[in-house]
């Protein structure tokens, strides 16, 4: 089962607000669920490919 790496996780979230500050809410709250949904499926065991935590799907 894949962990959480803080250093990607800090990352992503320093995205999100880097996006907030842009004024785009709207992509800012979907990056915010991908990355819940991602959080909820390594809390719940469900397999996840290791590629998958590295890539980021995000609107940037």
């Amino acid at each position: 089962m894949p962990s959480v790496d803080p250093l990607q996780l800090a990352k992503r979230i320093d995205t999100v607000l880097d996006i907030l500050v842009g004024g785009d809410h709207a992509s800012a709250i979907n990056n915010l669920e991908i990355l819940k949904t991602e959080l909820l499926n390594i809390a719940n065991g469900e397999e996840i490919k290791e590629g998958d935590l590295k890539k980021s799907p995000w609107e940037i």
